[in-house]
């Protein structure tokens, strides 16, 4: 039997600023920009639990701006540098899109 699966949707700009948004999870991206961390790590430094840092964690690998590496019992997490840094230009072409013509007028409509 085969199992078939929805295909996954890269997440947008919009996505990954709401990722980053948050304040807990804008000091998680601050501290892993010094390189790779253990939760463990992350709880002592942010003074939080476990879970709590795990679920902004989680949002902030849905994103696609963190990966995770299982060690043993602990998971490591680092920045995904090619997504953050692509972030800041795709965000500016998103503001910045070819907006439609428009149409010739003699006097303004304002």
């Amino acid at each position: 039997m085969t199992t078939l699966t929805a295909p996954t949707v890269a997440p947008t700009v919009l996505d990954q600023l709401k990722a980053l948004s948050h304040e807990i999870r804008f000091e998680l991206v601050r501290y892993l920009a010094g390189g790779e961390r253990c939760v463990c790590d992350l709880e002592a430094l942010l003074t939080l639990p476990q879970s709590k840092v795990s679920y902004h964690l989680a949002i902030l690998r849905d994103a696609e701006l963190v990966s995770a590496e299982q060690r043993g019992k602990n998971t490591y997490y680092a920045l995904r540098l090619d997504q953050l840094f692509g972030l800041g230009g795709s965000f500016l072409s998103e503001i910045f899109v070819q907006s439609p013509a428009l149409t010739h007028q003699d006097h303004s409509i304002c």
